[in-house]
């Protein structure tokens, strides 16, 4: 039966790290997959992080499983971090939060929900977006379509083709909206868009599902959730898919979430009920270990501080990549004005850089960015910013 098989094509992220390993260049450079990356190249462990496992290898006393849901304290500390303890759905207990294999997990779970409990046929993705979205949102049953985001430039957020685009979706349909630092363009709607985008997807009684992978990577923890409190305080109904893996460095140990935001308590319960099944028939529970780190650090003053000052640390040494990208650029002597990216949030740039420039950037310089021309800026060093500037200038020559 197998030999029926013919091989299918790499993933256009995952499989360019696959490329990468195999590259026996010296100088070879991985720009492709979301990982973060600090001064020397490395993926760290933050310091918290290790505090708080040595904390659980001191007191865990047993390794059973999980409830469907997960873990009972990280489900409780998860929005209160995505919106604020006090904000008026929290108080008005109209949330549910359980716990994902990551935000591809997060993302999975809210598609099958969506789509097997409350007949969902379509969801709309901004064009571009991360190429993982089409994937989980069709293998879920959903028709996936998208909206306009960027303008001609490739630079810049195209708003009234935004909004054309939304208004002429149809009523029920549901929408996947990025909460901060865009992926992959790095680029952001504005609070006051955010509101418009918001009164525009309620007019047209569309269900937001928002993709929150990055709080904290971009602007700030509270600064980066100021779109989807906007989202909050117009629509009684959304989800929030979110994950751990990027702003506590837990890629490994898949720390994601889905929280629920319904009309009442009743309802978010009644709800919950359906996404456990939906979780049961897929995975049946979650990992505990990655859950159980972010839980011990949020629940203690010392260590939530603690992670707060690693967070800005990251956030600061991908704004400080932005500016010396640009500015390495220009001392290059290359013409094109890439001023762009340091105006740009996250983890991610949208370069403008053509299919053809990205595969001589490879085969040519041993520089691995995504087909689309996205560039991980935190895979960026000081060590490495010359090379990569200089292979640059010469693709663009070319």
């Amino acid at each position: 039966m197998f030999k029926s098989l013919q091989p299918a094509p790499p993933d256009p992220i995952l499989g360019l790290t696959e490329s990468f390993k195999k590259d026996p260049s010296p100088d070879k450079i991985n720009l492709s997959t979301g990982v973060y990356k600090d001064e020397r190249g490395n993926t760290p462990v933050l310091n918290c992080v290790k505090a708080a496992e040595q904390r659980l290898f001191e007191t865990e006393e047993e390794k059973g499983y999980l409830g469907i849901d997960g873990l009972t304290e990280y489900a409780q500390s998860v929005p209160e971090l995505l919106i604020g303890r006090d904000h008026e759905v929290l108080q008005q207990n109209r949330t549910v939060t359980v716990q994902t294999p990551g935000g591809t997990g997060a993302l999975r779970v809210a598609a099958d929900f969506l789509s097997q409990r409350l007949s969902v046929r379509r969801m709309w993705i901004s064009q571009p977006t991360w190429a993982n979205h089409t994937n989980v949102f069709q293998a879920a049953g959903l028709q996936v379509e998208s909206y306009a985001y960027m303008d001609s430039t490739g630079t810049s957020l195209d708003f009234p083709a935004l909004l054309e685009s939304l208004n002429q979706i149809p009523a029920g349909d549901a929408i996947c909206l990025h909460a901060a630092c865009h992926n992959p363009t790095g680029i952001d709607p504005t609070l006051e868009q955010w509101r418009e985008i918001g009164e525009v997807v309620r007019n047209r009684e569309l269900l937001p599902l928002v993709d929150f992978a990055y709080q904290g990577i971009g602007r700030g923890l509270v600064e980066d959730s100021a779109g989807l409190r906007e989202l909050l305080a117009l629509h009684r109904n959304l989800l929030i898919c979110s994950s751990f893996s990027k702003n506590f460095s837990l890629y490994g140990e898949r720390v994601g979430a889905l929280t629920l935001v319904a009309d009442s308590e009743v309802a978010a319960q009644t709800a919950l009920t359906h996404v456990k099944s939906t979780i049961r028939a897929n995975y049946s529970n979650p990992p505990k270990h990655g859950a159980a780190i972010v839980a011990c650090v949020l629940a203690d003053a010392e260590l939530t501080g603690q992670w707060e000052s690693e967070l800005a640390a990251m956030r600061d040494r991908i704004n400080e990549m932005r500016r010396l990208f640009a500015e390495t650029l220009i001392a290059e002597g290359v013409e094109r004005d890439f001023s762009f990216v340091t105006r740009q949030q996250g983890m991610f740039s949208f370069s403008g850089l053509t299919p053809i420039q990205v595969d001589e950037l490879r085969s040519k310089h041993s520089i691995y960015i995504v087909g689309s021309g996205r560039i991980n800026v935190a895979g960026m060093t000081a060590s490495n910013m010359g090379h990569i500037c200089a292979a640059i200038k010469a693709v663009l020559n070319e």
